[in-house]
């Protein structure tokens, strides 16, 4: 028995989300010196003098500030990057990340 064609293709309907995205946040604590979070912000996440001191002000008034809002896979990088970098001077300096509501 031969099957029979039709006209008719069945189509899949495909829903695309947007990735998540992630705040990376840098914690304040009494040891790491200001100067390096300043360092820190311009050189791992690319911050401006300017905004890298306004954001290293936040992180002192607050206890902590959103320093950038990436995907997972950037997010992950930042924070082991900018984490090692405080290892290797000797500070306890804690950055993190969480999604993004």
């Amino acid at each position: 028995m031969a099957q029979e064609q039709t006209g008719i293709r069945e189509r899949q309907r495909v829903d695309l989300k947007e990735p998540r995205r992630y705040k990376v946040i840098m914690h304040n604590d009494d040891f790491t010196s200001m100067d390096f979070v300043v360092m820190v912000l311009r050189t791992v996440f690319s911050k401006s003098e300017a905004d890298a001191e306004k954001i290293m002000l936040a992180i002192h008034k607050s206890g902590q500030a959103v320093v950038g809002i990436y995907s997972l896979d950037v997010a992950k990088t930042k924070v082991m990057k900018a984490t090692q970098l405080a290892r290797e001077n000797k500070f306890p300096l804690k950055v993190t990340y969480s999604p993004e509501n």
